[in-house]
């Protein structure tokens, strides 16, 4: 082995400087907030419908919490979407101070909901800034970080949504005693990422491959001014960012393809994780045990293994492949669905396979960041992974309200999740067509 290449493999994280470490705990911390106001929202939402329903309407509780979440979703489709081409019209990091503190005030707003829906309107708005925030801290973290250490240093960042979602279970266990407005306190406490904008501010410079395409695009704007008409490349530079996703054959393949793989995660993971606090509360309360308390267990079970996934998913993909190691995870998503809606009863052994089930559900969620941002060309970054990361949150808000209403039907979670887990085998089906890109430099043109 090399000099060179035992630095990388030993000790890649000595070869980084303070400003990619900076990069990366910015949008780490980022990510972390918005994994605990969206876990917030699981958490507490059943409690919250129970003040903001007449009693009449309790029997629907599982329906209504379906749509509130697939309003969630929609918010953060539509957000998610429009951040990714504003990041990359006016920067990376601009686009993310914006995307925290609309969802640090939005957030705050929450906990004033009157009825179920207000609350519905102050989610959706929510939903907006979370989707703004993944996107361009997926983009900053990959063109900062080396090409080698990549998606070590995207698994990292995607481990800040575990992150969130354990410390919500975390919260929760205490606040949700404190009484009936426990659900408003958690929402009130998700205004403190506003202040986490003064240090991003001064800590964190724009994206150098951001700015260099930045020129690139001024200069073809200026010629096309002065000419009248695009002039060689240019007119890909001018081209609006939405529309080069599908202007050429390459990057318009790999757009649909990622897309198709985008919708089986964000469906399954939404369909089926949604519903793990409050299937394991149910069996709880069965038992003749606190519901609420083994909520928060079995989220924090959940999310330990999440933050092991994305963190581990990062590290296999630097070693075996983006490719290989996206596929092993959704199979093994399919895999426990059942394991652990049908075939585990006993409450103890729900935490351990719920562990395995966040690692290997919430994990794959990696491969986005992964390996989205090494699909597209500089001028289009920010826009394919918004696009393919977020639009797919409209299907899976479809999936939500559609396993919510299962969920009544069948009189249980078991046979609704597995309904739900068969949209893994779309990404098994469609993601050996995507291209192998482990280790190589990020594309700065099409």
């Amino acid at each position: 082995m090399s000099q060179a290449t035992g630095v990388l493999t030993q000790q890649w994280y000595r070869t980084l400087d303070r400003t990619q470490w900076n990069t990366l705990l910015a949008s780490n911390l980022g990510w972390v907030f918005d994994g605990f106001e969206t876990y917030a929202l699981i958490l507490t939402v059943g409690v919250a419908l129970h003040q903001l329903l007449d009693p009449s309407q309790y029997a629907r509780i599982p329906a209504y919490a379906g749509a509130i979440i697939a309003t969630t979703l929609c918010g953060w489709a539509i957000g998610g979407i429009a951040a990714g081409v504003l990041a990359d019209y006016i920067g990376r990091k601009r686009t993310m101070i914006l995307a925290i503190l609309v969802y640090s005030i939005m957030t705050g707003l929450s906990a004033l909901s009157w009825n179920w829906e207000s609350f519905a309107v102050m989610r959706f708005l929510v939903g907006l800034a979370i989707g703004s925030e993944w996107v361009t801290g997926t983009a900053m973290t990959a063109e900062v970080w080396p090409d080698k250490a990549r998606g070590r240093g995207i698994g990292l960042f995607q481990s800040g949504f575990g992150i969130g979602f354990f410390l919500a279970s975390l919260v929760w266990l205490y606040v949700g005693a404190t009484g009936p407005g426990a659900w408003r306190t958690m929402y009130l406490i998700g205004v403190l990422p506003a202040l986490l904008t003064l240090w991003i501010r001064r800590a964190i410079p724009e994206s150098p491959l951001w700015e260099r395409a930045n020129e690139r695009r001024k200069a073809a704007l200026q010629r096309l001014r002065a000419v009248g008409a695009s002039v060689g490349g240019d007119k890909t530079l001018t081209r609006f960012t939405l529309a080069g996703l599908f202007a050429e054959p390459v990057i318009r393949k790999r757009t649909i393809i990622a897309f198709l793989m985008a919708t089986a995660s964000a469906v399954g993971f939404w369909g089926i994780s949604t519903w793990v606090p409050p299937y394991v509360g149910s069996v709880a309360a069965k038992a003749g045990l606190a519901a609420p308390q083994w909520s928060s267990f079995i989220g924090m079970a959940y999310n330990a293994g999440s933050i092991i996934g994305y963190i581990g998913f990062g590290f296999l993909a630097d070693a075996f492949g983006r490719k290989p190691v996206t596929w092993s995870f959704f199979a093994m998503s399919l895999l426990l669905t059942p394991v652990f809606f049908l075939w585990t009863h006993e409450l103890n052994m729900l935490l351990v396979v719920a562990g395995f089930l966040g690692m290997f559900a919430s994990g794959q969620f990696t491969w986005m960041s992964t390996w989205l941002p090494e699909l597209f060309p500089t001028q289009l970054r920010a826009t394919g992974v918004g696009l393919i990361f977020n639009g797919p949150r409209v299907l899976a808000a479809i999936g939500v309200f559609i396993a919510g209403t299962l969920i009544v039907y069948f009189g249980g979670y078991g046979n609704a999740a597995i309904i739900v887990a068969t949209i893994y085998i779309l990404g098994l089906i469609v993601c050996p067509f995507l291209p192998e890109t482990r280790g190589k430099p990020l594309p700065e043109s099409v």
